[in-house]
């Protein structure tokens, strides 16, 4: 969990530092660092559900065996 958190903290450090440095506007960096960080949270959870299809596409199912190779 110690991990989670300073993660969460260096990443919306690092989103109000950018637009702070870009538009000079404490307001505005603190609306974005708030912001950003949760739409990314959203996007992350569908972005995994989707690589999780994908996985299990690439999955042999259990009834398919491949034929050996053979080595003459």
């Amino acid at each position: 969990m110690t991990k989670t958190l300073t993660f969460a903290a260096m990443h919306f450090t690092i989103a109000f530092g950018v637009v702070y440095a870009i538009t000079g506007s404490v307001l505005l960096g603190g609306a974005v660092a708030r912001l950003e960080p949760t739409l990314n949270a959203v996007a992350f959870h569908f972005h995994e559900r989707v690589w999780q299809r994908v996985e299990r596409r690439r999955i042999i199912p259990p009834g398919l065996n491949l034929p050996p190779i053979s080595r003459a």
